[in-house]
């Protein structure tokens, strides 16, 4: 087992965009991150925000431990539970945690639907199929949030927020500029912030994400692109004004894989469910008969007990692993009655006999430990 490390919603990711709201005026009942306010006393034309997803505390280290970012981190902060995408940028986009926004992990499922969605593609989670033409869009009215874009804008009318996303992302703000690089989303940090404008840019790169899953965590390929990529923002923020400050951290970090099962391969187990489990192959939903939750601990236990931590909804919910504020009305929904958090390097596919589950990866994330759960806090 690796060394668990629990979201401290007193000093994360949800304090790091916490923070650039309260600068912007927005009222918001979180704490912020009091090393990053003490940074942002000062006013700035421009302030910019970098994700670079994936780009935990231990990637760092491992992957560049000498270079202009660690001589530029001031913190290091955990990310929302569960570590992954959908329910870190969706943190970064809301200013809310994901308890309160709904988005917990790549997969969910609509009892709306009787489907798993995917919830950053929009798509049935096993087929890929479209869900246009339904009824209703679950992420138009029962998911929706109101992007800080929006918020900042609203707060601080003289400020502009843009974001700065890769094309298939969702837009998010009025103000959306397609970028499929470093160096796009470099050459149109420059450009904006040459403008007399006061603004807010919230930039977005997926990698190292891409390279982490695809070659691992101390792989060449993710040590070039972070080695790159410091190169080339110290070379930007050289050009830059001193009323512009940038801030630089990740949605999560990452963990190789030792171990990946299917779920397929544990009848026992299966004929303790109601419907497939949902959310990702390191934190696993589950919807267990009544009359089978013993049963279902047992043998769960039994199969998985040293690699995934197994908890029921009741006391999932109590460690506010999600985080706290107002509840959102499908969290009960979405996490089923069981969840299991993976604490070491090992996966479940959720698969069906109907669909293969998703490719395994070299390297991923939304589990429980220090490699995942930590990233860094950069200040330029």
């Amino acid at each position: 087992m690796s060394e668990i490390k629990l979201p401290d919603y007193n000093h994360s990711i949800l304090n790091l965009i916490t923070s650039i709201l309260k600068y912007y005026k927005v009222e918001t009942n979180h704490k912020s991150l009091e090393t990053l306010d003490k940074q942002l006393t000062k006013k700035y034309k421009n302030v910019v925000f970098i994700v670079l997803d994936g780009m935990g505390e231990n990637i760092l280290n491992q992957l560049s431990p000498d270079g202009y970012f660690k001589t530029k981190q001031i913190d290091c902060i955990t990310s929302v539970y569960p570590s992954t995408t959908t329910a870190a940028l969706t943190t970064y986009y809301s200013g809310k945690p994901p308890y309160e926004t709904g988005w917990i992990a790549w997969s969910q499922y609509f009892k709306e639907y009787g489907r798993a969605l995917d919830m950053l593609h929009h798509k049935e989670s096993y087929k890929g199929e479209s869900i246009q033409g339904a009824k209703i869009n679950v992420f138009d009215d029962i998911v929706n949030y109101t992007p800080i874009f929006e918020q900042i804008e609203k707060a601080s009318p003289n400020v502009k927020a843009y974001e700065l996303m890769p094309s298939y992302s969702d837009k998010r703000s009025k103000r959306s500029i397609r970028t499929e690089s470093i160096d796009e989303i470099i050459e149109n940090i420059e450009m904006l912030c040459a403008n007399p404008d006061e603004k807010f840019i919230l930039a977005y790169s997926d990698n190292p994400d891409g390279l982490l899953h695809k070659f691992g965590t101390i792989s060449t390929d993710a040590k070039q692109f972070i080695e790159q990529t410091e190169s080339k923002i110290k070379e930007m923020y050289g050009k830059l004004d001193d009323d512009t400050i940038v801030i630089i951290s990740a949605d999560h970090g990452h963990k190789d894989i030792d171990k990946a099962y299917s779920i397929l391969d544990y009848p026992e187990i299966q004929e303790c469910l109601i419907i497939p489990a949902s959310l990702e192959s390191r934190a696993l939903a589950f919807w267990v008969k009544e009359d089978m939750k013993k049963e279902f601990e047992e043998r769960f236990r039994n199969a998985f007990g040293d690699e995934f931590l197994l908890m029921n909804k009741d006391k999932f919910l109590e460690k506010h692993l999600l985080g706290y504020g107002q509840k959102h009305p499908k969290i009960d929904d979405f996490i089923g009655n069981y969840i299991a958090l993976s604490t070491c390097g090992s996966m479940i596919r959720l698969e069906t006999y109907f669909a293969d589950g998703k490719p395994i990866k070299k390297s991923t994330h939304c589990g429980l430990t220090r490699e995942e759960m930590e990233v860094p806090l950069i200040i330029l």
